[in-house]
């Protein structure tokens, strides 16, 4: 087991690695998270001397208990910032350490070392690399047809008709409105990752929110039979900010009549209040009668560019609807439909903000 610390403090209930050396340079703690780090048990690195329990190489090769000798080494120096360096195998760590002396310039009576995994940063970097590339290859298409088309009608604009020109300045339009819809994409992400995302609440109809998005589907051909929207009377007043639960609505209902088949059903009723304190909430189902969603991908339908098909779309669309959800206070959930198809339920609060309570 590794030695605790003083003021009661447990040092394996730390979440980074922590190991300290004594006056003489031998470990006299060795937390459960530096064993998880170094896969090195805490019984066999307490008792050893800090460079053999704990053997780091910097990047370029170098053994870094003999770079910095912290007991030997500048008098005024009191501390190692974190970098990366290397455990025996080439596992990659970062490591910060303090050296403890009882005055000033006296000589170190402990080498108090951190460590920390960097897989969580890496996975942070693949992430953004991952959107970076996406982003790119999302605005490639859109920009070459732009680009490629304006060219055209500058270069030869008397050559084509009417009927031509309008086709070609209707395609860079479409494209125009692709590129400014992946930015607020873009921007959605940047808010809900840093928790930025601003909620503006107003009183939210949200039965006729749902109402006029299946009106637009209507009026652009889908048959009115396709939607069957059924609102539980009666229901809590609704504070929410309209333009985000309109993007919520938005891309649930596309994705339903896009990826799923035969009639696409709402249901809009009162329940529990997702928020600790309020008794009432309201929750917004919406199921179509498709294949739905393999259970293997369930997990996975909330994150980053997760697509349900080969059609397109940037896979970013239901991270930010549960970002947005959750700026609300709610919660959202994916499952099977009555019908076997996919079927998505987010649940808000329904209080009014406080400055009107």
């Amino acid at each position: 087991m590794s030695v605790g610390t003083s003021g009661g403090v447990d040092p394996d209930e730390l979440p980074d690695g922590l190991v300290v050396a004594d006056e003489d340079g031998r470990v006299v703690c060795f937390n459960a998270a530096a064993e998880r780090i170094t896969a090195v048990p805490a019984d066999e690195a307490l008792g050893q001397r800090l460079e053999k329990a704990l053997p780091l190489e910097d990047l370029e090769g170098r053994r870094w208990w003999q770079l910095t000798d912290p007991y030997g080494g500048l008098a005024i120096r009191r501390r190692q910032p974190e970098r990366n360096l290397l455990l025996p195998g080439g596992r990659e760590v970062l490591v910060s350490a303090r050296y403890v002396r009882t005055e000033p310039t006296g000589p170190v009576r402990r080498v108090v070392v951190s460590l920390r995994d960097t897989e969580a940063r890496r996975r942070t970097e693949r992430s953004h690399a991952e959107l970076i590339a996406t982003v790119a290859h999302e605005l490639r298409s859109p920009l070459t047809s732009v680009k490629g088309f304006t060219a055209t009608l500058l270069a030869k604009w008397e050559r084509f008709t009417d009927d031509q020109k309008r086709l070609m300045l209707e395609t860079v339009d479409a494209d125009a409105d692709r590129v400014t819809r992946l930015i607020a994409e873009l921007l959605d992400i940047s808010r809900i990752d840093s928790g930025r995302l601003e909620v503006r609440r107003q009183p939210v109809d949200i039965g006729a929110a749902v109402g006029r998005h299946i009106q637009a589907y209507v009026a652009a051909g889908q048959p009115a039979d396709r939607f069957l929207l059924r609102i539980e009377q009666p229901l809590p007043a609704l504070w929410a900010d309209p333009d985000k639960i309109d993007q919520v609505l938005s891309n649930l209902l596309e994705n339903a009549v896009r990826h799923g088949e035969g009639t696409v059903t709402i249901d809009i009723t009162a329940t529990v209040s997702p928020r600790e304190g309020e008794d009432t909430g309201t929750s917004v189902t919406v199921s179509d009668e498709g294949p739905g969603i393999p259970e293997e991908s369930m997990n996975r339908v909330f994150t980053r560019f997760w697509r349900g098909s080969k059609r397109g779309g940037t896979g970013l669309g239901l991270y930010i609807v549960k970002g947005i959800v959750e700026a609300h206070g709610g919660t959202i959930t994916v499952g099977r439909g009555p019908q076997g198809g996919a079927e998505f339920r987010f649940t808000l609060p329904v209080a009014a903000p406080a400055y009107l309570t």
